[in-house]
């Protein structure tokens, strides 16, 4: 904490928020994303979702900013068997996959790079500071998952520095609710997937368990991966409160055909994820929540598995860790809601080739680089009438920059000028560090630069959303103005990738969306739960499930005005022109359903194509339709379905010259046993 000494204006404020009295006013009732009512109201209680769009919760319906889910039933349903695959069919969201089944996948939110989506588990930041390559190593498994939220825009004054382009927090299922599921899958290219979750209660601590493994040969040469994930929450009453606990490990092996360079198509990459957090939740009217968390990711990466060349020295190996805490406070009065967030984060990696050179090795890592930051988020809510307004800033300071302490306001307002209609505007300032890579990397074919600036922008964004019985939809058009965007770029004649500041980089753009809900299969009763923040307890009821036959269609379309002019672009300037996303979630009886999402992808940029052993020339990305699909039956607590990743059998280019696996098709079995 070596920079602290320039910012002791930050605990005086922090002391000053929490000092202000308190009253008990609660927070609305969280539904859960899975909930459907029958008749008349069962398409406005699906919006009514609890979100953190704010840095204090707020129904998705009066969230003035746009905010996408993908919720429980979504989750069950879709093809996908990892994060990247959810993903990727979301509005603005841009899944740019190296590995299949998420080995290697970069996700980037409308039309920025991999490095500005920050990733919260459960609301804690996991994003990892190496590279932005390792930001979906999170060591949760689907069936684990409540729901996703993914905020579209700035988002550093909710969730800190890092929240460039958007924040995607993943939300674990409660604790406690009595289940045990196992699922098993195998199919094409000897794939094989199982998991298992369960969730029990043991006196006064409720626990959910799972854990997922998969496998496959690959669909070519050197694409083989395994992986596996452990998680674990647990919940405990204690005195006038609630302690939650999680923590997760992840481990992926693969193949890793010509990541980072065709000439060598025989990488190879190894990563181990650890994580653990502690969260106190009040019970009474005294609103502080403190947390304290731990991640390590280990990252060894060989440029040749099997035969190296006699100049090759060796494997990359990297090991960071991340130790953070943060204190939240939350205040209800007639004037509104009031928050206030500290947050400590000490990042540091140890590596023989990031960082700075060590006077003592340690093992094989040779070198070393640490940094820390504070930040103070504030912000104030209120209504009045038809006319919301939220508010706030964040007070940033870090050991990598120059200045004390620098603020990155914003605002957002709101009018409800119809029932279940509402018009909002948001103005915002962000910022994003440089990764480990960008400022220290070397390698054959790249250069990192230890003098880079943080990355900045301003963005405005302003839209409409609204629901009715059968209908609901929402568009957005947004700009943002960027200065020292970070980039690797390689220029005529010169043989490496080099890591820059361009002097801008500015993206409009444009979405929308619709659903349309075309009627609803009742299901058996189950349990299903509703909980709330205030009190952090959960109750369960009986319900009458509905699945719903809904047809989904969003576009976006986006525009950078800065061209790659006498250089090539690797990443900040390869974004999605078009994206269209259409699913179909349709059951056919009360045993049998269908779902399918198609999507089309047209990428500006370009890349050098590798050809019979050499660079030959420059190409642009081919625009392309995608196409997954299951079927499922379900009898009784057993489900059996059969599913098909590009179904369409479409050759395509995520990132040039790295192959993409044709159609994919799969089968299996889950059974839930309460």
């Amino acid at each position: 904490m070596h920079f602290l000494s320039k910012v002791i204006i930050l605990p005086a404020l922090i002391c000053f928020f929490i000092i202000l009295p308190t009253n008990t006013h609660a927070a609305p009732p969280a539904y859960d994303a899975g909930i459907t009512r029958p008749d008349s109201i069962i398409y406005r209680e699906l919006d009514e979702v609890v979100i953190s769009a704010r840095r204090t919760p707020v129904l998705r319906s009066e969230a003035m900013r746009s905010v996408r889910i993908i919720d429980s039933e979504q989750i069950r349903g879709a093809s996908a068997h990892d994060l990247a695959g959810l993903l990727a069919s979301v509005r603005s969201v841009d899944i740019r996959n190296r590995g299949t089944f998420g080995m290697q996948a970069d996700v980037s939110i409308r039309g920025g790079t991999f490095d500005q989506t920050l990733v919260l588990l459960n609301g804690v930041n996991v994003t990892d500071p190496q590279t932005g390559h390792h930001n979906l190593n999170v060591p949760v498994d689907l069936q684990s998952i409540d729901r996703i939220e993914i905020l579209h825009g700035s988002g550093a004054r909710i969730f800190g520095p890092n929240a460039f382009n958007g924040a995607i927090n993943i939300i674990t299922k409660e604790p406690g609710e009595p289940h045990l599921r196992v699922s098993l899958t195998g199919g094409q290219h000897q794939f094989g997937s199982a998991g298992l979750t369960a969730g029990f209660s043991s006196g006064a601590v409720r626990h959910h368990l799972s854990l997922n493994g998969m496998t496959s040969d690959g669909f070519v040469e050197n694409t083989d991966f395994r992986t596996g994930n452990l998680f674990y929450r647990s919940r405990m009453d204690l005195l006038n409160g609630t302690l939650d606990l999680q923590g997760g490990y992840n481990e992926k092996s693969f193949g890793a055909n010509s990541f980072y360079t065709p000439r060598f198509p025989d990488q190879y990459e190894h990563t181990r994820t650890g994580f653990a957090s502690v969260r106190w939740l009040p019970g009474g009217s005294f609103r502080l929540t403190p947390v304290i968390y731990w991640r390590r990711h280990h990252d060894r990466f060989e440029l040749f598995r099997h035969e190296a060349p006699d100049w090759y020295t060796g494997h990359n190996h990297h090991r960071t860790d991340i130790i953070g805490a943060s204190l939240n406070w939350v205040h209800v009065s007639a004037l509104g809601t009031s928050s206030a967030g500290l947050d400590y984060r000490y990042e540091h990696i140890i590596s023989n080739v990031l960082g700075e050179e060590m006077a003592n090795p340690v093992s094989v890592y040779t070198h070393a680089y640490s940094r820390d930051g504070i930040s103070l988020m504030l912000e104030h809510s209120l209504t009045h009438g038809s006319f919301s307004l939220s508010a706030g800033t964040l007070i940033f300071a870090n050991s990598d920059l120059d200045a004390p302490f620098t603020l990155f306001p914003g605002i957002d307002v709101g009018w409800q000028f119809r029932h279940h209609w509402r018009w909002y505007v948001t103005a915002n300032r962000t910022l994003r560090l440089p990764t480990f890579t960008d400022l220290f990397y070397s390698g054959p074919d790249n250069l990192g630069n230890p003098f880079l600036e943080p990355e900045e922008a301003i963005s405005l964004e302003t839209g409409v959303k609204g629901i009715a019985r059968q209908f609901q939809f929402d568009a957005a058009v947004f700009r943002r103005w960027g200065v020292n965007m970070i980039d690797w770029i390689r220029r005529p004649q010169d043989d490496l990738w080099r890591s820059e500041n361009l002097t801008e980089v500015n993206i409009t753009g444009f979405e929308a969306g619709a659903t349309i809900f075309l009627g609803s299969q009742p299901r058996s009763g189950t349990n299903v739960r509703a909980s709330s923040p205030a009190s952090s307890r959960t109750s369960y009821r009986k319900t009458s499930r509905t699945s719903s036959r809904t047809l989904s269609v969003h576009y976006t379309r986006i525009h950078a005005d800065k061209s790659s002019g006498d250089f090539l672009s690797n990443y900040a300037l390869d974004y999605l022109k078009h994206k269209v996303d259409i699913s179909l979630s349709y059951p056919l009886s009360e045993r049998i359903g269908i779902r399918t999402s198609v999507t089309w992808q047209d990428r500006a940029g370009s890349y050098l194509f590798f050809d019979d052993g050499a660079f030959s020339d420059i190409r642009d990305y081919d625009p392309f339709w995608m196409m997954d699909l299951k079927l499922f039956y379900d009898i009784g607590s057993v489900r059996l379905f059969g599913e098909a990743s590009n179904m369409l059998d479409t050759r395509y280019a995520d990132i040039g010259n790295v192959p993409q696996p044709g159609r994919w098709v799969r089968g299996g079995i889950e059974v839930a046993f309460r």
